[in-house]
């Protein structure tokens, strides 16, 4: 959605330039299991209702996130909550953890297979991965059953097909051609 994506960027950014003054990190996993809530529908319903007063809603979002947050992260949430921006927060969090790659020279991978790919075999995966696209990479693995074997990567806006599926599509292709 665009104008969530237009509302957010200057949120992340405003963020972005407090998290860097101090752990970039810890600000990045307080964001996102902030965003992990907002993301509720039952939440939202909640904080739009205009009973329930900014405050509460406040409370409620920082004792469901699990963890203590640092005093910048509750600043940013208050004002995210006052100006009704809520729903807006995933996208916030989004655009912030694309800021925090950025700095850092690291891009998101989405790696989907068939088959759970774990430990060392992650680890192997995620190094010729890191060569094939020239950069450091922040992976994480989504089962797809329908891949039947191989995998397909996702980084940023490009793609690297080479499950048995995406084989089986081209070799249709080619025959009906």
């Amino acid at each position: 959605m665009a104008e969530l994506t237009t509302i957010a960027r200057p949120y992340a950014e405003a963020l972005f330039q407090v998290a860097s003054k101090g752990d970039v990190a810890a600000w990045s996993r307080q964001v996102a299991a902030l965003s992990a809530v907002a993301s509720d529908e039952q939440l939202r319903q909640f904080a739009d209702s205009p009973k329930v007063t900014a405050d509460q809603v406040f409370d409620l979002i920082s004792s469901v996130a699990g963890m203590p947050l640092e005093t910048g992260v509750q600043n940013f949430l208050r004002t995210v909550i006052e100006n009704g921006r809520l729903v807006a927060l995933p996208a916030i969090a989004e655009q912030f953890q694309a800021l925090v790659n950025a700095a850092s020279g690291v891009s998101d991978a989405v790696i989907y297979s068939p088959y759970p790919i774990e430990g060392e075999q992650l680890a192997e995966v995620v190094a010729s991965l890191e060569k094939r696209f020239a950069r450091k990479l922040s992976a994480r693995v989504e089962l797809e059953p329908e891949l039947i074997g191989g995998i397909r990567v996702v980084v940023g806006d490009e793609v690297l097909d080479t499950s048995v599926k995406a084989r089986l599509e081209r070799m249709k292709v080619a025959l009906s051609a």
